[in-house]
């Protein structure tokens, strides 16, 4: 399996800048019981498969990246790299893969499995539901 690297400076790298953007709307998700619920209508950056926002801050007890693939599918992530320094994850587009913002360029399946880097372990990964115009993702 060959990795895709994101096109990144090293100046982004070094200083762990994410290209991830966090939702412009933030008023578009709430954490309520273990739960981020994102409401899609006010989340457009979600709507085309291919694209990803990283929700973070509030009372959010975990940073989140969620990623809409280009197969339809909503996934989830602890938006952390297992490596040092726990960086912000970004997603590869045209692939199934995130990656960290770091020099390493640690690198995870969609389910949450190493394949390119030093980081020590997994991922974690949240499970996704879609209700409607609602993603509902338990941190549980």
């Amino acid at each position: 399996m060959s990795i895709k690297f994101l096109d990144r400076s090293l100046w982004q790298r070094i200083f762990g800048i994410s290209a991830t953007p966090k939702p412009e709307d933030q008023k578009s998700w709430i954490y309520d019981s273990g739960e981020l619920i994102i409401h899609l209508r006010r989340t457009p950056e979600l709507n085309e498969p291919g694209t990803a926002v990283r929700f973070e801050g509030e009372n959010l007890p975990v940073r989140v990246l969620v990623v809409h693939g280009e197969d339809r599918q909503y996934r989830a992530f602890h938006n952390r790299c297992t490596h040092i320094g726990h960086r912000r994850l970004d997603y590869v587009p045209e692939t199934d893969t995130v990656q960290c913002c770091s020099v390493n360029k640690s690198t995870y399946t969609f389910g949450g499995k190493k394949i390119h880097g030093p980081n020590p372990k997994p991922v974690d990964t949240y499970t996704v539901t879609k209700n409607g115009d609602q993603l509902h993702i338990s941190l549980i």
